[in-house]
């Protein structure tokens, strides 16, 4: 069987991403002609019209949308392949901005002493930290985020992914509060007060109401809030309890106090809700790009020197 011409994917790839012969032509520096008859080749070595006429549009084939995101990452893939990338950085005059995607938790407890560590070395670099408004692999594809920082989820197979630290949750309350005052936090204890809830989406329940749960118990729910440092707030100025990151306190020199000196006690849950493992993520395009590769390593330093795997 004869081999297939890899050149075909230069111009399958374009194809794709504009749905137009002559748009990818423009793309390519050819001649609208000469698309077509790549196009007809394309067409011969796949089996599939890949491209047909609605109206007075060209759209997509269920095959060519199946593999417009496939296609997308060989070339990516061979480009670096047999690009090979500079060695020597100079990160003194490195001039670049980096997107990072990560909740208000991770940035709270880690973007202060990351920051330090980019510019100690290169000081014309500058973080730009994104809000997580969901969970999808789309910023990273499409090169608008750089890092993507959380708990796993389904990203797609070709994202890259390393694990940061290990991460377990606590409660905290208010200095003061009758948890903190009375004697141990039981379970019965952790549920005779109100809760206030960090979720980005509204979301109520999580392992702890399973866990709870299976003893036959149940918290209440008094307030659902957007954010970590947004629950700690609550929960400074009231009797509710928060539910936070062990890491979203790990790296003060003691408990979060305001400026009217409302300190915070944090206490280890009385259900046993498991670890949670936090990591970076990255399209494979950049897996080989020098500056992209110091960065993760630093991310990956700056959090292991906080919070160990």
């Amino acid at each position: 069987m004869a081999e297939p011409d890899l050149n075909l994917l230069i111009a399958l790839d374009p194809l794709l991403a504009d749905g137009s012969v002559a748009g990818a032509a423009r793309r390519l520096g050819l001649s609208a002609s000469a698309m077509s008859r790549t196009l007809s080749r394309l067409r011969a070595a796949t089996g599939d019209p890949l491209l047909v006429r609605a109206g007075r549009q060209m759209v997509l084939t269920p095959y060519a949308e199946e593999i417009r995101e496939r296609t997308q990452n060989a070339v990516h893939e061979a480009r670096a392949v047999l690009r090979p990338s500079k060695e020597e950085v100079d990160l003194s005059t490195l001039r670049r901005t980096f997107t990072i995607r990560a909740n208000d938790g991770f940035v709270e407890a880690f973007g202060s002493p990351l920051i330090a560590a980019v510019t100690a070395v290169a000081p014309h670099v500058c973080l730009c930290f994104a809000p997580k408004l969901n969970k999808t692999a789309a910023h990273l594809r499409d090169g608008s985020a750089d890092l993507e920082i959380g708990v796993l989820s389904d990203m797609g197979p070709e994202v890259r992914v390393q694990a940061l630290f290990r991460d377990r949750f606590v409660g905290l309350v208010r200095k003061g509060h009758p948890l903190e005052l009375d004697g141990d936090v039981t379970v019965e204890r952790y549920v005779a007060f109100g809760h206030v809830v960090a979720s980005r989406h509204g979301h109520m329940s999580g392992p702890v109401d399973q866990a709870l749960a299976a003893l036959g118990l149940e918290r209440t729910i008094v307030a659902v809030v957007p954010s970590f440092p947004t629950a700690l707030a609550v929960a400074r100025t009231s009797d509710l309890i928060a539910l936070v990151p062990a890491s979203f306190l790990r790296n003060q020199t003691e408990l979060p106090r305001d400026a009217a000196g409302i300190a915070t006690y944090a206490f280890e849950l009385p259900v046993a809700t498991g670890g949670i493992t936090v990591s970076q993520m990255w399209h494979p395009r950049l897996e080989v790009d020098p500056v992209h590769r110091w960065l993760r390593q630093l991310v990956l330093s700056v959090c292991r020197q906080q919070v160990p795997l």
